[in-house]
């Protein structure tokens, strides 16, 4: 391992995570104009609210992603702290997670758990709200 092998793997990893973050908003911004689009040409309630709880998971899933290269950042910024005492070798984020990876119920029970955060469910959850009050309407 070497200091420029870790400040490579920090850039990259950090140029991602920041991806997953534009990644997100996009998600977002898509879910407010299907949204606003849907009301305007009076889309069933049922299917606007599916678009957003479909998107809602998708921005989970987004946010489980950037999780994992969070943890692998740190990692490696303790690493780069300490280069002379070396926890983990760089360039090894699949490695790790491939070692920790969870069993399907806990990768899903983590998507939802990302999706409920409050970050994450704002636009989401007042979407679904404007939805169910359009539907009564």
């Amino acid at each position: 391992m070497t200091f420029s092998h870790l400040s490579q793997e920090w850039q990259t990893l950090q140029t991602n995570h920041e991806q997953h973050e534009r990644n997100a908003l996009l998600i977002k911004l898509v879910s407010l104009a299907l949204c606003l689009a849907g009301f305007a040409t009076h889309v069933s309630a049922g299917w606007l609210a599916l678009v957003v709880a479909l998107l809602w998971l998708q921005e989970g899933i987004i946010k489980t992603y950037q999780s994992r290269l969070s943890d692998r950042l740190l990692k490696v910024e303790a690493m780069l702290l300490a280069p002379t005492a070396p926890t983990l070798a760089a360039m090894q984020l699949h490695t790790q997670w491939m070692a920790n990876r969870p069993g399907t119920f806990s990768l899903l029970a983590s998507y939802a758990i990302s999706a409920c955060r409050p970050t994450v469910a704002f636009p989401y959850a007042p979407l679904l709200i404007a939805v169910a009050i359009e539907a009564v309407a």
